[in-house]
């Protein structure tokens, strides 16, 4: 009965259950809207929410994380995000020099 002693495991580095999950704070300087979702997830998927309750058009803005431009394909994986990290929304420029 004295197997007890062994529970405490040094290997604390995988988070129980929430290590697939990720909370992501999205912010246009207006509004931080903050979500919750799957190392996995397209962030196709978080954007359209984002736009959606702020009632802008996906293809209005962009979306930067650390600088560069976020595609709806990438994944927090393949950014390699953190929890707690800042995506950038900003306006879509129209125009430039003719």
């Amino acid at each position: 009965m004295s197997n007890e002693e062994g529970h405490t495991s040094p290997e604390r580095n995988e988070a129980p259950a929430g290590s697939e999950h990720l909370n992501l704070k999205v912010t246009d300087n207006n509004n931080e809207v903050f979500f919750k979702i799957k190392r996995s997830t397209k962030l196709e998927k978080l954007m359209n929410a984002f736009c959606e309750r702020q009632g802008k058009s996906p293809s209005s803005v962009r979306f930067l994380f650390e600088g560069s431009r976020c595609q709806p394909t990438d994944t927090p994986d393949t950014l390699e995000m953190q929890d707690g990290d800042t995506l950038e929304v900003h306006q879509e420029q129209v125009g430039g020099s003719i």
